[in-house]
């Protein structure tokens, strides 16, 4: 699977309201076909910055996540909000999606 982690730090005033800037963006991707996460965390340090973590099931639904119509359009809002160029972290790794961690269950 293609993992990608972004890491967005946006402008003040869009601080909170940033998930409503990127639903549009963020409803389309999880529809993808070949999308197996799409999700959003808040930074607790820098309530400015956000972290994107998603996963396409190979290339080729990566590729055609970033030719898609909601790709630019995303790409067009997104650019009107934030302050700075996004961090991102982009590997191919096995598997499709999220696995159980070994070292930690709950207490029954």
């Amino acid at each position: 699977m293609i993992f990608i982690a972004v890491r967005f730090t946006v402008r003040r005033e869009h601080a909170d309201d940033w998930l409503t800037v990127v639903d549009d963006f963020t409803r389309a991707t999880r529809a993808e076909p070949g999308n197996l996460f799409y999700d959003w965390s808040r930074g607790i340090e820098d309530p400015n910055q956000y972290v994107l973590l998603e996963a396409f099931a190979d290339a080729a639904a990566g590729e055609a996540h970033v030719r898609s119509e909601h790709f630019r359009a995303g790409m067009a809002v997104m650019a009107d909000a934030i302050a700075t160029a996004p961090e991102i972290i982009n590997v191919e790794v096995p598997g499709q999606g999220w696995n159980t961690m070994a070292e930690l269950t709950p207490n029954r």
